[in-house]
């Protein structure tokens, strides 16, 4: 983990921009008065995704205790950057690198009434001092399996460390059973917050929301859209390569909205010349009258969304959802989609993902490994999106509830 740390400091030296902004936040963190924030709940996120699991407790415990401070810290650049002025919390900040000294220096200047720990977050050093000052810590929506270090013989050390919890609420059955079975037994199954997440931000959505009135107007009177969230290049080829084929026929009846992962302009560029001219780029119509807007929209059968923070609001325009990254590390976040009542479509490496099998298993989900998979899935999935989108939000709903049973027994008994 030292090797880790070195590692970043290193790349920080020789100007790796995120390894700078990671080393010179966490050095502002220790720089800042934590001291006027004691008695605080502590919440800890690696990243955006962990944050938007901690967020339904976060602002339900804003809602019911006003008054109750809460520090938020993250250790990706990523998250920190897109949530530094995030409301609800008194101040936002880096986690300091896990050393013993950092862990020590932060605790007892902050001196947190409870801390919580999202999902993966197990450091050493932070939890050994928490436990070492008997300060509650939980770790919340935390989902384990068999290959983890945790279970493995050389990971006995770090099977230790999760004893520095008061309580661990995990996501399923199956991480309950495999940590009794190692002798964790402070655990619960309450499930997982991102369902309660999702679910919120459907609600809070205002239909005459200004900044989708680009979408609104590039999917009037069309039944077959398809939006592609947190794409990758592999998944950008195959959907260019459908939208090709649809060009190709007389009833060119499709629409594509992409919401590529990266929006740096080198991608804009690879996506641009892979679509061929049929696109519009949705920053060039924010600020045009809806006539001259409707106007140029009318030439394009993939809108492009090449601004941050649109995602979730933008899948209720579809029928059918493509989330990517299942052809890389990864798929990204599949109940943003499905919680809309629409089908939801992946890549292959999606077995580490328990919401990606929930919705398969429900007949909602397809995972697809080339071009003719993806064209049979989108052909059934735009064809019978009301039947096999009311299985996906049947599944959603099915799954939510983690928020209020975590907050009762945090906070209300």
């Amino acid at each position: 983990m030292y090797m880790y740390f070195l590692l970043i400091r290193i790349a920080a030296i020789f100007g790796h921009s995120k390894a700078r902004m990671l080393v010179q936040g966490q050095k502002q963190t220790l720089c800042t008065q934590l001291s006027a924030f004691r008695s605080c709940i502590w919440i800890h996120a690696a990243s955006v995704g962990e944050f938007e699991q901690a967020r339904p407790l976060i602002e339900r415990l804003r809602r019911e205790r006003p008054e109750q401070k809460i520090v938020v810290t993250f250790f990706s650049p990523s998250g920190y950057e897109m949530r530094k002025n995030y409301a609800h919390a008194d101040s936002v900040l880096y986690l300091p690198f896990a050393t013993r000294r950092n862990a020590k220096r932060f605790i007892e200047a902050l001196q947190p009434e409870m801390a919580i720990f999202v999902k993966y977050e197990f450091w050493p050093a932070y939890l050994r001092e928490l436990k070492k000052r008997g300060i509650p810590t939980y770790s919340i929506s935390a989902i384990f399996r068999e290959k983890q270090i945790y279970f493995r013989p050389w990971g006995k050390a770090m099977l230790r460390v999760l004893n520095c919890f008061s309580h661990i609420y995990v996501q399923d059955e199956a991480s309950l059973a495999l940590l009794q079975n190692h002798g964790i037994v402070q655990t619960s199954v309450a499930g997982d917050t991102r369902f309660d997440r999702v679910r919120d931000v459907m609600a809070g959505l205002q239909t005459d929301d200004a900044r989708l009135a680009p979408v609104a107007d590039f999917t009037a009177g069309c039944e077959r859209v398809i939006v592609a969230g947190s794409t990758w290049p592999k998944d950008e080829d195959l959907l260019a390569e459908y939208m090709d084929c649809q060009a190709m026929t007389a009833n060119e009846s499709a629409k594509l909205i992409l919401v590529p992962h990266e929006i740096d302009e080198a991608h804009l560029h690879f996506i641009f010349n892979r679509f061929k001219g049929r696109f519009v780029r949705y920053s060039s119509l924010v600020n045009l009258s809806q006539d001259t807007r409707r106007n140029i929209i009318r030439h394009a059968n993939v809108l492009v969304i090449d601004k941050m923070g649109l995602l979730s609001s933008v899948y209720r325009f579809g029928q059918t959802a493509y989330i990517g990254g299942g052809f890389g590390v990864g798929i990204h976040n599949t109940i943003e989609a499905a919680v809309y009542g629409i089908p939801v479509l992946f890549g292959p490496n999606y077995l580490h993902f328990r919401e990606a099998k929930g919705l398969i298993a429900m007949g909602a989900a397809r995972s697809v490994r080339n071009y003719r998979e993806l064209e049979e899935a989108l052909e059934t999935a735009l064809t019978n999106y009301i039947e096999i989108g009311a299985r996906a939000a049947e599944y959603v709903h099915s799954e939510t509830g983690a928020t209020e049973k975590i907050y009762n027994e945090l906070f209300e008994s």
